[in-house]
């Protein structure tokens, strides 16, 4: 599969919805994570990032304003122990729970299926790295409704080992802007990811359409020392 621009792809999509992208960075140093959301409602919007232990959490920017807090807020992302977790939604917590009983990725993920938000029926997305000594590897997972029927759950799980230097991969939840929205179809797409922290994470905020956007996270982790260095970005500050 062709290698994308990951600015320019986020550039001409007014909105993906939530996205995650994990990969590995251009100096082969690290593994690359960034988990973005974005949203049209006033209540969507009214979101912020916040450092939660070794990961994130959404919260109310304006507590008064949040209408309905199912669905909108969760935590995206945990760590145990080497295996780092990103998602869209509350299956986080079912995915952590599961590696600890020593269920696989995309069996903890079998429990559950996409958003009750009809009509737009939101894909569940979900992401895991895993470190092991100077070697990792990452699996990525959509669960979505059968062309908008709710009547059944297709289930997708990728899986990539030994990811090359400078190479990610990007899956987000709806293909373009719509209504309903129509949710992502295909493979993730294969996206070229930089060697520096800073410039990825500007560079991916800027790339956001400036209505829509919200929160974005970003995290190298050193395939070396397991060491993290990770950025938020809130519109709401």
């Amino acid at each position: 599969m062709k290698q994308l621009s990951l600015y320019e792809d986020l550039k001409g999509n007014s909105y993906p919805g939530r996205g995650i992208v994990l990969g590995r960075s251009g100096d082969g140093l690290s593994a690359v994570i960034a988990y973005f959301i974005m949203g049209r409602s006033e209540n969507s919007r009214n979101r912020i990032f916040l450092k939660d232990g070794d990961g994130i959490r959404t919260q109310a920017f304006d507590p008064e304003k949040m209408k309905d807090p199912s669905l909108i807020i969760y935590t995206p992302v945990r760590v145990l122990d080497n295996t780092t977790i990103v998602t869209n939604g509350d299956q986080t917590d079912t995915i952590f729970e599961g590696l600890k009983r020593g269920i696989r990725f995309e069996d903890a993920l079998k429990s559950r299926e996409f958003e009750p938000d009809a009509p737009n029926y939101t894909p569940r997305i979900s992401g895991i790295v895993r470190r092991n000594g100077h070697s990792f590897d990452y699996q990525l997972s959509i669960l979505k409704s059968d062309l908008g029927d709710p009547a059944q759950c297709l289930r997708f799980t990728f899986s990539y080992a030994s990811p090359k230097a400078g190479e990610g991969h990007f899956i987000h939840t709806y293909r373009r802007d719509g209504n309903p929205l129509p949710s992502f179809a295909g493979e993730p797409k294969t996206v070229v990811l930089s060697d520096d922290l800073n410039t990825f994470t500007e560079k991916l905020w800027e790339s956001l359409n400036p209505d829509n956007k919200v929160s974005l996270f970003t995290r190298f982790i050193n395939l070396e020392t397991g060491e993290t260095d990770s950025r938020i970005r809130n519109r709401n500050e």
